[in-house]
């Protein structure tokens, strides 16, 4: 058996792992590269292996930067199953779509004020593409085992981090391989803790924050604290969050503020084509978060939906004081890019970053103090106050995912450290042979690993 490393090798982007048994391939997540040019770039390169080739796709949850790549993937040829949990299935409906409907928004605004290279720009996929990919998905419940012909099987298991999410143990010829997702916290306010893996032989760990510890402040004072400062100079806040994930913590925590009258009555807005469908999902699988129905109901009605190019306009011409929360959460594209472009230059307003921003990443670019940012060909002044809040994360730390390997139990011959930037991924590597000695590589780019 043979597992090689499409994505997510070296950068927290991209994921996609190939696995290989007496000619049968199988492709664990199928995600969007961001960050960095040359990663972005490789979106658009032949993809490495004959998509027709590929007999199935695993998906361990719906985020971007693992499933955002199946369009393009289905466009080019594949034409297998892709199997996931049922939330997952709802939330990439929404989520592909939306990520095509942003592409097609993007394209035509570069076009129409002739900021592209390229004659014309193009999406990478488009609507149509996305909802054409849906007719290939499969669900699965969690801990539900399923064959894959003779070579392989595998089942779903509860990991937190977003509705859906899950860790997969894949069984062939008596070997297990874990592919971990992306973990979630142990102690979220909205997720169970990620259910324990099973002995295994080999295992693929996320390592996002493998070299960061959260912080232990209270994510609620941090968030009350920066929108009052910013209401009390008429600002803007603008918070960078994909509708799905992020955004509903995010949520949670503005209606528990203004239930108890911590932040005042102010607009506040979700930008985001299609994330009215967000709520109904989180009441239809009520079971998999912590959330009461009236909680959901308060969750999703906190805010005011956004849905058309002209609504979304309108809103770079108010004043503040408003809160916006958008698309995409690194600033990689999407709506967000116009409110940065309208309110970033203005000292009275803040853009609150809540999630982690990968290298290469406008997101990172603003934690480390940019005094200008590039969008659609031009630099933009950042003036506001730049907030982040590390604390909101939806992935473990460091300590969290030791933590579940050691209430796991499990002992692999070798470990796969990937979904990080390098040092996170090394030092991560370090930590994991000094409290368990366990033999771990951190894989490159295009890698290929023998699975004996």
């Amino acid at each position: 058996m043979e597992l090689q490393f499409l994505g997510a090798a070296g950068t927290v982007t991209g994921s996609k792992y190939l696995l290989t048994n007496k000619g049968q391939r199988i492709l664990i997540d199928c995600g969007l590269f961001q960050g960095l040019k040359a990663l972005r770039l490789k979106n658009w390169e032949k993809f490495p292996v004959n998509p027709a080739e590929i007999s199935s796709i695993l998906l361990t949850h719906a985020h971007i930067d693992h499933s955002g790549y199946i369009p393009r993937l289905v466009k080019e040829g594949f034409k297998g199953k892709i199997y996931c949990t049922p939330a997952t299935k709802d939330l990439c409906a929404i989520l592909l779509a939306d990520s095509g409907h942003l592409m097609e928004e993007e394209a035509e605004y570069l076009n129409r004020k002739k900021k592209t290279k390229h004659e014309p720009a193009l999406p990478l996929f488009t609507v149509r593409d996305a909802e054409d990919s849906m007719q290939y998905f499969e669900t699965i419940p969690f801990n539900e085992r399923k064959s894959l012909g003779t070579n392989f099987s595998f089942e779903f298991h509860y990991v937190g981090h977003i509705l859906g999410a899950s860790s997969i143990i894949f069984e062939a010829d008596g070997r297990k391989v874990a592919f971990t997702g992306d973990i979630g916290r142990m102690n979220d306010k909205i997720f169970y803790p990620p259910e324990p893996l099973p002995q295994i032989n080999y295992l693929v760990t996320e390592s996002t924050y493998g070299n960061r510890l959260h912080n232990k402040t209270e994510t609620l004072d941090e968030l009350a604290n920066a929108i009052n400062e910013t209401y009390k100079r008429n600002g803007v806040i603008i918070i960078p969050a994909f509708a799905v994930g992020r955004a509903q913590a995010i949520l949670h925590d503005l209606s528990i503020l203004k239930k108890q009258k911590i932040i005042p009555e102010f607009p506040m807005y979700l930008n985001s084509p299609m994330a009215t469908n967000v709520g109904k999902i989180f009441h239809k699988y009520n079971k998999l978060h912590r959330l009461s129905e009236a909680e959901c109901t308060e969750t999703c009605d906190v805010v005011k939906y956004v849905q058309t190019v002209e609504e979304s306009k309108a809103l770079n011409e108010r004043k503040g004081p408003m809160l916006i929360i958008s698309a995409s959460g690194m600033l990689t594209g999407g709506r967000i890019l116009h409110h940065l472009k309208a309110f970033a230059p203005y000292s009275q307003n803040t853009i609150l970053l809540t999630g982690y921003q990968a290298a290469g990443t406008r997101g990172e670019a603003l934690v480390n103090g940019a005094e200008k940012i590039k969008i659609h060909g031009e630099y933009v002044p950042v003036k506001a106050q730049i907030k982040v809040l590390p604390n909101m994360s939806a992935h473990a730390d460091y300590e969290e995912m030791i933590q579940w390997f050691s209430e796991s139990k499990i002992s692999p011959q070798k470990v796969f450290i990937t979904h990080g930037e390098s040092s996170a991924a090394d030092e991560f590597r370090r930590r994991l042979n000094e409290k368990f000695g366990w033999t771990c590589a951190v894989p490159v780019q295009d890698e290929i690993a023998r699975l004996e």
